[in-house]
């Protein structure tokens, strides 16, 4: 019985010289950064600072989570309820897991969980979800349209 085996390389040659390249791409990249060739990380509110971006619409909210599982969204302001997400198909998944994040953030910081978030439209059509309480904030552009106009509605006014 043989126990010969083959050493050879069996990564194609193309696929080692590709993956030599993104790591020395990589490199390169964060070189730049660190020497201040490029910016480190776009800061959204700096950004709009310095582009003279405004907010034309800020709304106050208050989550409260339901017994049968249910979130219900109020404006803080005229305390009416702007919506119940019973499920996923409402959006409310992405809502909950928002929220569920914003949540734990304050219970770090040994924050209840009564202050109202601020939602804001800025005038450049992004929204931005804020906790003035930590100081946390989160562009809502960033999760994709469907998931932004899960938090976009509650800043339309119901019919009477």
């Amino acid at each position: 019985m043989s126990h010969a085996h083959s050493h050879e390389n069996t990564v194609p040659r193309p696929a080692l010289v590709m993956a030599g390249a993104l790591v020395a791409t990589t490199l390169a990249l964060t070189g730049l950064v660190r020497v201040g060739v490029l910016n480190r990380e776009a800061v959204p509110a700096v950004e709009r600072a310095r582009d003279g971006v405004t907010a034309n619409l800020v709304r106050h909210l208050v989550f409260a989570d339901r017994g049968d599982g249910a979130v219900v969204v109020r404006d803080a302001d005229s305390n009416r309820t702007l919506a119940v997400l019973v499920g996923e198909a409402d959006g409310g998944g992405f809502v909950r897991g928002v929220m569920r994040g914003m949540a734990r953030e304050r219970k770090m910081h040994g924050i209840g969980g009564t202050a109202p978030f601020e939602l804001t439209r800025w005038n450049n059509g992004t929204l931005t979800l804020r906790d003035p309480v930590t100081g946390r904030a989160i562009e809502l552009g960033s999760f994709g349209e469907t998931n932004r106009a899960a938090f976009a509605r509650f800043l339309v006014e119901p019919q009477a």
